[in-house]
């Protein structure tokens, strides 16, 4: 601006001299030139003050979203931790309730298997083989009765609820020994309550899925002579059928289906024996 303000007085100056030679005429066509051309520098100046400003204030903006999004961002990780933290501190509290109640359920079982230890435990013994679709009778094979006696007395404390929901426990998380044993405590204690066929058939079942198909067949067997009017007969029959089955004994296991069918025809059972069936004829 001062540059251009000595040139405009220089050319005012210059105006107002007289012509005295060609050399200040073409002296003062130089100045006006060079007076165009500060002007027209002046003008593209001007222009890249207003783009730069442009320029600076889209940058400004774009910095201030993204800082925000930063801000967003860091809150939600934020937000995130503190929820990830709550979740692993709920996780740790039910952790240590699970691992008392663990402990509690331990000692309990650990007081009944020294109960059990000290108690002399008479098992009858049942022949696997033989035809599965009659009950053993009298003269036949020994008919299997609950260890213990049909009326042993459970210690205080020791409830057929709390006995059969830790044995089931354990068969469903494959503790099949363990299952085995809660079942036949409970059965020595509780042998007629109305859980006792299902736990009877429960100790078929560890046995058949420990892979022993031979001890399976001796307590689907008691099931079958024990309970006879319970609606745990049937799967017993049809266990029984796949237990012979697995010691590849077609014929009784072919018998203990067909007897599924054949007594107790409205049983789900007896639909899963047909199957099994047409797998034996195939």
């Amino acid at each position: 601006m001062r540059r251009m303000s000595a040139a405009a007085i220089l050319a005012g100056a210059l105006l107002l001299a007289p012509p005295s030679a060609s050399a200040a005429s073409k002296e003062q066509q130089l100045l006006m030139a060079e007076l165009r051309m500060m002007q027209q520098n002046q003008q593209q100046l001007a222009q890249s003050l207003i783009t730069l400003a442009d320029t600076l204030k889209t940058v400004t903006g774009r910095m201030d979203d993204q800082a925000a999004a930063s801000r967003k961002a860091l809150a939600d990780q934020r937000l995130l931790i503190e929820g990830m933290t709550d979740t692993v501190r709920t996780l740790r509290e039910r952790s240590d309730d699970t691992n008392v109640r663990l402990s509690s359920i331990t000692q309990e079982l650990e007081s009944l298997r020294q109960t059990i230890a000290s108690m002399p435990q008479p098992v009858a013994v049942v022949t696997p083989s033989g035809d599965p679709s009659t009950p053993p009778a009298a003269g036949g094979p020994p008919v299997a009765t609950v260890p213990g006696g049909p009326s042993s007395t459970a210690p205080p404390g020791v409830s057929p609820q709390r006995t059969y929901e830790t044995a089931y426990s354990d068969y469903t998380a494959g503790q099949y020994e363990l299952a085995i044993e809660g079942f036949r405590t409970y059965l020595k204690y509780f042998p007629r309550s109305v859980d006792a066929d299902d736990a009877q058939l429960n100790i078929g079942n560890a046995f058949y899925n420990a892979g022993k198909p031979k001890e399976a067949i001796t307590e689907y067997q008691r099931v079958i002579s024990d309970y006879a009017k319970t609606d745990s007969v049937p799967a017993a029959y049809y266990k029984l059928g796949l237990s012979y089955n697995q010691l590849k004994q077609p014929d009784l296991a072919r018998k203990a289906f067909e007897t599924v069918m054949q007594s107790h025809p409205s049983a789900p059972e007896a639909t899963l024996a047909k199957q099994a069936l047409d797998r034996l004829g195939k």
